[in-house]
């Protein structure tokens, strides 16, 4: 049975509210002993809702990297996707909020679950469904994406597009309480074309919000002419947090195609941060300048390899994730196309300095199909995955998620149903991976843990495509401070 003490969701009355008083704090936080990731079987062609899976991931546990439990929806094809907390280090002061209910949205069916992880911890149940007409009917967005709790107590969530399926960036407003959509953060005009991450930072009156595409076109696979056509994001858009007003587009170019994740350091005094291009292969940094307003710069660049065997002459990186450790002082990246994870050290803001790198499958094994012709990094193509002597090649590293301390990092490999399906099939066949990296601290450094691993091809109904990870207790991509 888990010791309730170890991963409470909320904190203690000496403390005020739910989460931490500093990054500093989270981290010598208890251990994480659980992990929540939704489970999708959208384009499997696997006839079965999408599950909320609860890992074990306490080493004392004797049911240690295994699924103790799974949430079936009630419905199909939802395509769980991100999910968020409704309450966070944001809320730190206020003693009335607590970490219990986790927000599910469906990518594709623009549904939303709240789901209840205080009562039973291990064993998460549903308890509110917000259908699609009240988005699609009453706000008139569509696909819910990034989960953020805010100080007010509300839940905000962006969107990516709207009932027709074009791109529309917005943001919806829930109630922190009931959870009833409360209308949206923005007005339509301040609305982006397109849709994706977004952080806040109240210190420095500002958020973040970046970009993807149209739903209607990459809900059925990636045709790299859709960007080319303009069909998806290049952007960054700054927002003003205190009017809601959207001041200032910051074009990244190509080299920043398709900006995804978007993280600020996690020092609320820190006017800085980083996004992950997932076609441009890049890091960019962001910064407030002496005039007040922001501007970027790429810090980091993956060099596409040139190839043979493969659907296009050259393979980009495909940067699908970033994470920053709760000490600001590594950042980690997913490629997922490569077949790489990244630790870098950003000591040095502006010059990060690549300390880790491990390979956990990918498109450019040896003994596959593709041929590496020039390689600006790698002398020879990376070693091919084998488990349990089977060599997995649907397997490349996407989600990533950091353990409080920095120690452990989570990794699965799914990214989006139909893009597992048309860059990794055998992803379909097979189910997706989670594994746990031990971390470096000190110098930088990645090593795969071999005492844990989940496949979640062995799952009851057949194999799932596993994404993002949540704890109970928090973690570096849902809490803010202000």
């Amino acid at each position: 049975m888990m010791n309730q003490s170890i991963q409470k969701p909320c904190s203690s009355a000496a403390c005020g509210g739910p989460g931490y008083r500093t990054p500093l704090d989270a981290m010598k936080a208890p251990r994480e002993l659980l992990a929540y990731l939704p489970c999708i079987y959208c384009n499997t062609g696997i006839d079965k809702p999408d599950y909320l899976a609860t890992v074990d991931v306490d080493p004392a546990s004797p049911t240690y990297s295994k699924v103790i439990h799974r949430l079936e929806m009630p419905y199909l094809k939802d395509e769980l996707h991100h999910t968020g907390w409704n309450a966070c280090s944001s809320c730190f002061n206020d003693p009335t909020k607590c970490r219990n209910r986790l927000i599910c949205p469906g990518l594709t069916s623009s549904r939303i679950y709240v789901i209840d992880t205080g009562t039973n911890p291990r064993a998460p149940q549903i308890h509110k469904v917000l259908e699609p007409s009240e988005l699609l009917e009453k706000v008139g967005l569509a696909n819910p994406h990034n989960t953020h709790c805010l100080a007010s107590g509300e839940v905000m969530i962006s969107t990516i597009g709207d009932p027709c399926g074009n791109g529309r960036g917005g943001f919806i407003l829930l109630d922190g309480d009931t959870f009833e959509l409360k209308g949206t953060w923005c007005d339509e005009e301040d609305d982006t074309e397109f849709g994706y991450d977004f952080w806040y930072q109240p210190r420095h009156n500002v958020m973040i919000s970046t970009e993807w595409g149209h739903p209607k076109l990459f809900e059925h696979g990636f045709n790299p002419q859709h960007y080319k056509d303009g069909l998806y994001g290049q952007s960054l858009h700054v927002w003003d947090w205190t009017t809601h007003r959207r001041i200032q587009d910051i074009d990244l170019g190509p080299e920043g195609a398709i900006p995804l994740e978007v993280r600020f350091l996690h020092n609320p005094d820190e006017p800085q941060g980083y996004v992950g291009c997932a076609l441009g292969s890049s890091v960019f940094r962001f910064h407030r300048t002496s005039k007040g307003d922001w501007a970027t710069e790429k810090v980091i660049d993956v060099a596409s390899k040139k190839v043979e065997g493969w659907a296009l002459p050259e393979m980009p990186g495909m940067i699908t994730d970033i994470l920053i450790s709760m000490d600001d002082r590594f950042l980690y990246f997913s490629n997922w196309l490569h077949g790489d994870v990244r630790q870098y050290d950003i000591t040095d803001r502006r010059q990060p300095k690549l300390v880790g790198q491990l390979f956990l499958g990918g498109s450019i094994c040896k003994a596959g199909p593709v041929r590496v012709t020039h390689d600006p990094e790698l002398d020879e193509q990376p070693e091919a995955l084998v488990l349990d002597g089977r060599r997995r090649k649907g397997s490349a590293p996407q989600m990533l998620q950091l353990s409080l301390d920095g120690k452990r990092l989570y990794v699965t490999t799914s990214l989006f149903s139909s893009w597992d399906k048309q860059f990794y099939p055998d992803m379909i066949k097979e189910g997706s991976l989670m594994f746990q990296i031990d971390v470096g601290t000190e110098v930088g450094g990645l090593s795969r843990n071999p005492d844990f691993l989940v496949d979640f091809g062995r799952e009851p109904h057949g194999p799932a495509l596993a994404h993002e990870v949540r704890y109970p207790g928090g973690d570096c991509s849902s809490d803010i401070w202000l």
